[in-house]
């Protein structure tokens, strides 16, 4: 789009995320594009960026920002004259525009992950929420000895519903587990029983507690930063983690040898979800949810303290060593 001198890009919001992060980053597109003999990975440096106003033109601004999605939050990637963008990804990808029948494209931050702080005691990276978590099951499972069936996986869409073909809310665990267990000739009136009897290990980002904003945590817990992965329990079972999961998860950290922490949302303060409880109604599966405090969460740019993410790669390895027992 042409607007004013400039060259802008429509975008979408896509989930519950912090919009004024967005604001004066460098961004870049990621994502494939689609031609006639199939799908090219496509990852650009800077080319966009969504430059807030002046203060000079908004001297309110401090006292509440307020964005307008469809107005405010549109990226600029040029100053005029005629721009083509999805040529200008297609030459990273070493495709022909032409060629390309269809695309799927994001922005993302081009800046790098860094390790910060005064002990370097944070780590901030685009996506921790729930990346850090597919790399600490993937470790876990790669490492992982068993003549049990161990399987990980990672869905799409959790931040709008779960409820798509790659989704939790879709087919994909439940028929692929079935298929595990054919490949194995397991008799099929056996399947429910299996997984009745097997367990889930939900892990998600959750919240550590934020210093600026303490009252907005439960006084009685308040998740702190490289002390270790957080039990998440909640009454109306927005969190699966029951009494019997609390004593499995804590014998993992101990049989880790990693420290361990419990969040309980504030009564005052909504909680979030994970796709554990929806895993756990489609399957009749016993489900433990978990995973590692974070600041700025949705953010586009996400913080974590710095020895958390092992923590959890080696609380994983524990739950699936613990199976084998």
């Amino acid at each position: 789009m042409q607007v004013r001198g400039y060259n802008r890009v429509g975008v979408e919001i896509y989930g519950g995320v912090l919009v004024n992060s967005w604001l004066d980053r460098d961004l870049g597109f990621a994502g494939r594009l689609i031609t006639d003999d199939g799908a090219h990975l496509v990852r650009t440096p800077a080319m966009a960026r969504i430059p807030q106003l002046a203060i000079h033109l908004d001297r309110n601004v401090n006292d509440g920002l307020k964005l307008d999605r469809q107005q405010h939050l549109v990226p600029i990637v040029g100053a005029g004259g005629d721009v083509d963008i999805l040529a200008a990804i297609a030459q990273h990808a070493e495709v022909n525009p032409a060629d390309i029948k269809g695309f799927d494209l994001v922005l993302t931050d081009t800046q790098e992950p860094a390790v910060l702080g005064i002990d370097n005691d944070f780590f901030a990276a685009p996506r921790l929420d729930n990346l850090l978590s597919v790399h600490a099951g993937l470790r876990a499972l790669l490492d992982a000895e068993s003549e049990h069936i161990t399987v990980l996986a990672a869905f799409d869409h959790e931040e709008v519903g779960s409820e798509t073909r790659t989704g939790a809310g879709g087919p994909m665990l439940d028929e692929m587990l079935t298929l595990i267990m054919a490949s194995q000739s397991i008799p099929v009136h056996l399947h429910r029983s299996i997984i009745a009897h097997s367990k889930l290990f939900s892990a998600d980002g959750g919240h550590l507690v934020h210093p600026n904003y303490a009252d907005r945590h439960d006084p009685e817990h308040q998740p702190k930063p490289n002390h270790g992965p957080i039990l998440k329990v909640n009454a109306t079972q927005r969190y699966l983690s029951d009494g019997r999961g609390a004593a499995q998860f804590n014998h993992w950290a101990e049989q880790a040898g990693i420290p361990h922490q419990v969040f309980v949302s504030k009564n005052t303060q909504p909680s979030g979800s994970t796709i554990g409880p929806i895993s756990a109604t489609r399957l009749g599966i016993e489900t433990i949810d978990a995973g590692v405090g974070l600041l700025s969460m949705h953010s586009v740019r996400e913080m974590c303290g710095a020895q958390d993410p092992e923590y959890l790669a080696k609380l994983a390895g524990a739950f699936l060593q613990d199976l084998q027992a």
